[in-house]
């Protein structure tokens, strides 16, 4: 699935944030990883593990501590606003709570506009036609455009955002938890909505999650993400059929199990998760990938 020049690749990315006494949060620890064109690569972990702020370093929201991004062929990483701005049309990014991503002052169509207008895409007389089509193809009707935030449901929220994170045809769309505060019966449709465009678009997605259930529907790859580290990447089907890294396990060992009498082979992970901040001078030892089968990489354990 993964084209031989991918769409999108980071090399030894790192991102460290200093919390006072001279002690450092390693929140992103020399990550590796690209997605092809058209591909869905998910990556899960627990929370805190550096999920969301590897995708905001990955579209230039955050400034990496090292390491470089290079997008379709093009070194991003040091790039300047001004030089970013034309980049910046390539990358789009759906946040996990739809209600906080709107401005409630103003009618969610002027919401979907705004990237259109900013990048000069489409005329004033345009803008309403443009955005009413949009609003068409995520599932929502043209006279919904004038309406408010607080007049939609939570689903009804997301798919507005999906519509702004479209209005500049990117090629990578980031859904950091995109489905997680939604009801079960939205998140099916939200899902099916995402995978429908890409098929149409071409869209290459970056899916985080922690809910592994939506994470095997919609991925093509996946990246286990441990205290800010890779630990195991591969085809899904190889993570969930035959996990090789015992935390790739016990996140798998995790999801519940509607049968009562089904038997998990090892106890759930109970102790006390790890901190990812370390004191002056010292710092995580850096794992190791190493190709198990063809794609499937996992960490090196002691």
């Amino acid at each position: 699935m993964t084209a031989e020049t991918p769409l999108i690749a980071v090399e030894n990315l790192t991102k460290h944030f200093p919390v006072g006494g001279g002690a450092v949060v390693h929140a992103v620890e020399k990550v590796s990883l690209a997605v092809g064109h058209r591909e869905t690569l998910a990556v899960v972990g627990e929370s805190g593990c550096g999920k969301s702020t590897l995708a905001h370093l990955m579209i230039r929201l955050l400034k990496p501590t090292s390491g470089t991004i290079n997008l379709d062929g093009t070194d991003i990483t040091s790039m300047s606003n001004r030089a970013m701005r034309n980049h910046r049309r390539k990358l789009q990014i759906i946040f996990q709570d739809p209600f906080a991503s709107l401005d409630p002052r103003r009618p969610v169509g002027k919401a979907v506009a705004e990237p259109l207008i900013v990048h000069g895409l489409a005329k004033d007389t345009d803008v309403d036609e443009t955005v009413a089509e949009l609003f068409e193809k995520v599932g929502l009707t043209r006279d919904m455009i004038r309406q408010f935030p607080h007049q939609f449901s939570g689903g009804q929220r997301q798919r507005i955002c999906i519509a702004r994170a479209l209005a500049l045809r990117p090629q990578l769309v980031i859904a950091d938890e995109a489905v997680s505060a939604l009801d079960v019966s939205i998140q099916a449709q939200v899902i099916n909505l995402m995978m429908e465009l890409q098929s149409e678009m071409g869209l290459s997605f970056l899916f985080i999650s922690h809910d592994l259930a939506v994470v095997e529907r919609v991925s093509h790859r996946v990246a286990v993400m441990y205290l800010g580290q890779i630990v195991e990447l591969g085809p899904r089907t190889a993570i969930f059929e035959n996990p090789l890294h015992s935390y790739t396990r016990r996140l798998l060992d995790a999801v519940p199990v509607a049968d009562p009498r089904v038997r998990r082979d090892r106890p759930l992970m109970t102790d006390e998760i790890p901190s990812p901040g370390w004191a002056p001078g010292t710092g995580p030892t850096h794992v190791e990938l190493v190709e198990h089968d063809p794609g499937h990489f996992v960490a090196v354990e002691d």
